[in-house]
């Protein structure tokens, strides 16, 4: 799949739920697609692990971090967003600690977990005043959610919940549906044991 289609799907499939199979498939790849590079380094992995964590928590279902969406979102980061698209992303984590420094002197993954909880609601007060300025305000958007690359935490919960959504946890626990396999391969010979092998 190259670059452009896969963002489309991204933002489709979190501007458009309920999540079809039929969308999420093709993104399924990108959890089993190479990690030796990354983008994220040791503290901005640690920030997006405490974000992803605080919008998609463990309850009695498993929850981001069991879902691997930080790896998700680093392989997104690393082989399909372009350097500009990047460079908005990594600026708009920045500001996380930059917010936090304000309100509490402190990185954000120094926090205690009410201040943490504290900041992203400040992030969704943003997120609420962007969409309502919008809806008012349409300019040809007809009162759509922001795109991406104008609010940095709307970006972020995009990719968590569709990282979520096309992991096996995911997919299988949240929407009930088949397990859709990273990889088929159609002309793979028939094993002895293979039903309906030669004999």
């Amino acid at each position: 799949m190259d670059r452009r289609s896969l963002l489309k799907l991204l933002a489709a499939g979190a501007l458009a739920p309920p999540f079809s199979p039929e969308l999420l498939a093709p993104l399924r790849t990108v959890h089993a697609s190479p990690s030796n590079a990354t983008t994220l380094n040791k503290h901005q992995h640690a920030t997006v692990v405490m974000l992803a964590d605080l919008i998609l928590p463990r309850t009695e279902t498993p929850g981001a971090l069991d879902a691997g969406v930080v790896d998700f979102i680093d392989r997104i980061l690393t082989h399909w967003y372009d350097p500009p698209e990047r460079d908005r992303f990594l600026e708009g984590l920045s500001q996380i600690d930059v917010l936090s420094n304000q309100r509490f002197a402190s990185d954000f993954i120094a926090l205690s977990p009410d201040q943490r909880h504290e900041v992203l609601v400040h992030l969704g007060d943003g997120l609420r005043r962007d969409v309502e300025s919008l809806a008012n305000h349409p300019r040809g958007y007809r009162g759509s959610a922001p795109e991406p690359n104008h609010n940095f935490y709307f970006t972020l919960r995009q990719l968590v919940l569709v990282g979520y959504f096309t992991s096996e946890i995911g997919f299988a626990q949240q929407l009930h549906g088949q397990v859709i396999p990273a990889r088929v391969d159609f002309c793979a010979p028939a094993s002895p044991e293979s039903p309906g092998a030669e004999e």
